[in-house]
């Protein structure tokens, strides 16, 4: 598909050079490449000049388990360009979450076109000329030999989100607090009782929520960031090509952060082998919860757990496990975290608060104890007395804490 794709596009190619002359195309993608890098240019140039950095941590590598690795970002902003330094981003590691340095251009990139030209540009050359990209040898997403590689694309959506983080003091009306950051993909792997044969059951992405925005909530049960081409498998399919029963797969109630706009919801998928089967999960952002932004809250963190014997247990230090032995009846629990919320909470619309009570995303308690919203049993009748005085009280609290 992939070489059809590019003799498609030579052939392409040609055909306009033929219909129109190689000088008027060559101007014409001249053109186009100026054209964004203008737009890029003075998008740029309306973000206030100054140094942004902000930071954040993925949970280990793999080998060395609870030893958290920084993730550093400084963002320079100079009339019409930027310069996005990766120097504080950790050291290469021992194990197989590095990245080479493609990564780090790509990752500076994304950030760059988002909050330059998202949407109303094409994605060309001429958008990054104004972007200056620092990233020197030998850290996670520049690692050189001998450094595995094996998962190289795990560190990419943080550094994005991180970036995004940094810049959110300079134009809060561009950036959406933190998402969930990881494919959440695991892999159970056996043999065939029926045909000897070796059984690699992918259980694909589960989708997670993003951060909210300035104007409007995150989104729920979407892919991470750097990953538009995978696919959310039908459980149907699943549970026909393998061993397998999808106990349940739904939104996980309150687990986007709060906020004047509230952070989207991650999913839950609950899987149970029909043989004995071994499960490898390489997730990470368990520890480092997706962050809300301007008195947001924080959302769920991405989650592992086994139930045997009919309790869930969640003991794991990170949600990583290799070749983890399940006998029948053991059920595989995956979720997805939340994005992250945007402003105070108790700023919220009530209305939008007993909707999302109503829907099923946001529980009674979380409605009273993070937006000060007094709502009955049914979900369908707000207190507004009741509303009234918690909000009150609430706000006289976070007046009165250290933190304010």
């Amino acid at each position: 598909a992939q070489i059809t794709a590019v003799k498609t596009g030579e052939r392409r190619f040609l055909e306009l050079v033929e219909r129109y002359g190689s000088r008027e195309v060559l101007a014409a993608i001249d053109h186009i490449m100026d054209s964004s890098e203008l737009a890029a240019r003075a998008r740029t140039a309306s973000i206030p000049d100054g140094v942004y950095e902000a930071e954040s941590f993925m949970d280990d590598d793999g080998v060395e388990i609870g030893k958290r690795v920084p993730i550093r970002v400084k963002v320079t902003v100079a009339g019409e360009r930027m310069i996005i330094d990766l120097s504080g981003v950790a050291p290469q590691v021992r194990g197989f979450y590095n990245s080479g340095q493609t990564t780090a251009y790509a990752c500076a990139q994304v950030a760059y076109k988002c909050v330059t030209s998202p949407t109303d540009y094409p994605i060309n050359d001429g958008s990054f000329r104004s972007l200056e990209v620092i990233a020197p040898p030998g850290r996670v997403v520049t690692a050189v030999k001998p450094a595995a590689m094996r998962r190289w694309m795990t560190f990419p959506m943080t550094i994005i989100d991180t970036i995004f983080r940094a810049l959110a003091p300079a134009i809060p009306d561009r950036i959406a607090a933190g998402h969930h950051a990881d494919l959440i993909i695991a892999l159970l792997i056996g043999v065939s009782e029926k045909t000897r044969q070796i059984i690699i059951a992918g259980m694909s992405q589960s989708g997670g929520g993003w951060g909210a925005k300035m104007t409007e909530d995150g989104v729920s049960a979407t892919i991470a960031m750097n990953d538009g081409d995978t696919h959310n498998s039908p459980v149907e399919m699943m549970e026909t090509k393998y061993p397998l029963v999808v106990e349940r797969y739904e939104l996980v109630p309150d687990s986007g952060g709060a906020g004047r706009y509230r952070g989207g919801l991650g999913c839950e998928r609950v899987v149970r082998p029909l043989i004995e089967l071994g499960l490898t999960t390489h997730i990470d952002r368990s520890q480092c919860a997706p962050w809300g932004l301007f008195g947001g809250g924080e959302a769920l963190a991405n989650r592992l757990a086994i139930r045997r014997n009919g309790v869930v247990k969640d003991d794991f230090v990170n949600a990583k496990v290799f070749t983890l032995p399940l006998r029948r009846g053991d059920a595989v629990l995956l979720r997805g975290g939340g994005g992250g919320g945007y402003g105070d909470p108790l700023e919220r619309p009530v209305e939008a608060v007993r909707e999302d009570v109503y829907q099923g995303y946001v529980s009674l308690d979380a409605a009273r104890r993070l937006y000060g919203v007094v709502i009955a049993a049914d979900g369908c009748i707000v207190d507004a007395g009741a509303t009234a005085a918690l909000r009150a009280s609430l706000r006289r609290a976070d007046d009165a804490s250290p933190a304010a």
